[in-house]
């Protein structure tokens, strides 16, 4: 029973921390997911408060996962990952069965889960928070609560520090379709052979005052006595969905742009604004140094933006834009960048880098190669991430080795006594 109740612990730890980071790093991703439930229930008055529960929901899930793997406050950390896990299984039930929000949100864009997925999902960690909780007053816990305390609190700094900083600036990882690295051609590119959606066809046939329904294959289309009513495509499974869909550049005086823009072979810079009206004015000055570099530069410079064609025309003409606005999907602007403005450069539409507006660079520091710019500072980036990945990966190895010895060592002493 033991060795159940340590295997549960790090099962259900190593869950909550990927959860909770996975959140922690995109806070805005777990934000717009908040608002789409309470779109979806009819509770848009608690949209205000997507945010905060954003930060609120990664900090518990990350801070619970930690307490559980180093074993600290058992009591507490016992009853909060019950009563998170008796809070959301239910509720993940309700909306398996509404469907309200197709993807949970659950593990952020990094593990997309149907709504069933999720709630079988959380059965399996109840299952295990149950062996938890009813072994948490079994044994004794070897450490002073003053170091239990500082693991604790040292979690809680370090989600609510990934939070902040992904929120200010972008998150440390990006696992939209929209990173890096990523071409936008390609990925809305559905390879051969690909499952397509399949479609159920429902036909409605009127005789002698009475509607009946009937499919392709008992249709009573040679009886002259039935008279066609109506049809309609019921979707009866679902095909393959391309990681990037609805993505389009257009307005009304150039039309579809699209394939122009992401075949164009030199630099273009993206200025992207889910809504022109909600817009950081603080940003204003460098979108119009860079517009006006690009413009010196033969660098072509667009903005894409939800908001409609007037106010894309009030927004250039008042703040004297030397470039133009389009439309393009609020969800798709939402997803490629959280940030309002938010600018990318691209070529031959692969994405080369992208800025926060608190991190648009300086026109002088965009001089030369924009490529070979954007790889240097992305390769120091990433040696960062790396060194950081690995340091943390073998602390918490190092942990699981201590923690499995320390019980082998207490089971060997119990079959001696």
């Amino acid at each position: 029973m033991r060795i159940l109740q340590f295997v549960s612990r790090l099962f259900v730890g190593l869950i909550f921390i990927f959860s909770g980071f996975v959140k922690a790093v995109d806070p805005m991703g777990s934000t717009f997911k908040f608002t789409d439930y309470f779109l979806a229930f009819g509770m848009d008055a608690l949209k205000e408060t997507a945010f905060p529960l954003a930060i609120l929901l990664s900090t518990l899930e990350f801070t619970v996962g930690m307490a559980l793997i180093f074993n600290s406050r058992k009591n507490i950390t016992a009853w909060l990952a019950l009563l998170f896990m008796l809070f959301f299984t239910p509720l993940t039930f309700v909306l398996a069965i509404s469907n309200p929000v197709t993807d949970c949100g659950c593990f952020g864009d990094a593990l997309v889960l149907s709504n069933w997925e999720t709630f079988w999902k959380n059965i399996v960690i109840l299952a295990f928070t149950l062996v938890i909780f009813s072994r948490r007053k079994k044994d004794k816990n070897q450490h002073p609560v003053w170091e239990q305390n500082l693991l604790v609190g040292f979690a809680l700094v370090v989600s609510i520090w990934i939070s902040t900083h992904s929120y200010r600036h972008l998150p440390l990882i990006d696992f939209r379709p929209y990173h890096i690295g990523a071409n936008i051609s390609d990925g809305m590119k559905i390879p051969d052979g690909a499952p397509a959606d399949e479609y159920r066809s429902l036909f409605k046939y009127q005789k002698d005052g009475v509607v009946k329904e009937f499919d392709e294959t008992n249709y009573p289309w040679q009886d002259t006595t039935w008279k066609y009513v109506d049809s309609e495509q019921i979707k009866i499974k679902e095909g393959y969905t391309p990681p990037i869909h609805d993505f389009s550049i257009s307005n009304e005086t150039e039309g579809d742009i699209t394939n122009m823009v992401l075949s164009d072979n030199g630099y273009t810079f993206l200025l992207v604004s889910k809504n022109l009206r909600e817009i950081n004015e603080s940003a204003l000055l460098k979108i119009k140094e860079l517009s006006f570099y690009a413009l010196e530069n033969n660098i072509q410079f667009i903005g894409l933006t939800a908001s409609g064609e007037d106010a894309m025309q009030n927004f250039k003409t008042t703040n004297e834009l030397p470039f133009e606005f389009y439309n393009t999907d609020e969800i798709q602007l939402k997803t490629i960048i959280r940030s309002n403005p938010g600018l990318l450069l691209l070529k031959k539409g692969t994405i080369l880098d992208k800025w926060h507006f608190r991190d648009f660079p300086e026109a002088n520091q965009l001089q030369g190669n924009l490529a070979a710019y954007s790889i240097t500072k992305h390769q120091t980036l990433n040696i960062n991430l790396l060194i950081i990945s690995i340091t943390s990966t073998l602390l918490l190895l190092l942990v699981l080795f201590s923690l499995i010895r320390i019980q082998f060592a207490e089971a060997k002493n119990r079959l001696r006594l």
